[in-house]
């Protein structure tokens, strides 16, 4: 048992990061990830301007993938601009503020995603199982609500993870053995019982988690029913090309976020948490405008 009396106040954390690589590596992997942060800016900048201006495209499907891609811009850029810093400066601290906002913004956002692939499931589940009602069920209204429960939710949730991260003193320094603050890794640095607050994230995360994929399974299963019993061929081939980006983009993300927040701490560290991290930070993101 640690004596909270005698813990001094953590102020700021150290993202231990890339630090311990060398200078070269450091430069090499400053100009990839520069690369890859433009290339994913520019793609899902360009998917939001058209689908947001171009009014031949005003369907829910591409209502949906606007979003999306505005949520990836939003979740790259809360962590990749400040690791791109850190490669090449050698004061790697953050404030205590700036990480809980990180974090917060890392769980509203991913949450939120989360729940925008669902409903981008159901919408392609209404569109090909029942046509002729799609335009009165997926009606703007409805997309703009469901587009505003992902947001509800995520930021909700956000704030809950925030309390479960935070709600203990740090007495167990203060580097962080990743690129960003990272919940499961910063909890672990915390006093009293990190455990409990471990369990909780990770009882939350099979929740956010898997609800969504519950629906996203559900609704695949129902569009596999339905084109194996009355398309043709040629009709299955389109519905299957149609489906495969957006389960390949589910793929991406659910199997790095489950890694990094459904696995005992114990099988993780440096070396496993950071190829997981860049992936749903980075690559995701910038592979799901070309998906």
């Amino acid at each position: 048992m640690v004596d909270l009396r005698n813990v001094s106040t953590v102020t700021e954390f150290i993202l231990v990061g890339f630090e311990k690589s060398y200078p070269s590596t450091r430069t090499l992997l400053f100009t990839l990830f520069l690369a890859l942060y433009g290339l994913a800016m520019a793609m899902n900048g360009l998917i939001i301007f058209i689908t947001w201006t171009d009014p031949r495209l005003n369907s829910p499907m591409y209502f949906f993938l606007g979003h999306l891609s505005f949520l990836d811009v939003c979740f790259i850029t809360t962590t990749i601009p400040q690791m791109l810093i850190h490669l090449v400066v050698k004061n790697h601290t953050v404030s205590f503020a700036s990480c809980l906002i990180q974090m917060y913004l890392v769980f509203g956002v991913g949450v939120a995603e989360c729940i925008l692939l669902a409903f981008m499931a159901y919408d392609r589940y209404v569109a090909i199982c029942q046509p002729l009602s799609y335009a009165q069920i997926m009606s703007r209204q409805v997309c703009v609500r469901l587009v505003g429960t992902s947001w509800f939710f995520g930021m909700i949730n956000g704030i809950f993870l925030e309390y479960m991260s935070f709600r203990n003193p740090f007495c167990r320094g203060n580097h962080v053995e990743n690129f960003f603050c990272e919940a499961p890794i910063v909890i672990a640095l915390s006093c009293g019982d990190p455990l409990f607050s471990l369990k909780v994230i990770f009882a939350d995360a099979i929740v956010v988690l898997l609800s969504p994929m519950v629906l996203i399974v559900t609704s695949y299963a129902r569009i596999l029913t339905s084109i194996l019993g009355r398309a043709s061929s040629s009709g299955r081939g389109k519905t299957f090309s149609t489906c495969a980006s957006h389960l390949t983009v589910v793929v991406f993300f659910y199997t790095s976020a489950m890694f990094s927040y459904m696995n005992p701490r114990s099988t993780h560290g440096p070396d496993k948490d950071k190829p997981f991290s860049l992936l749903y930070t980075i690559i995701t993101p910038m592979c799901n405008p070309i998906i």
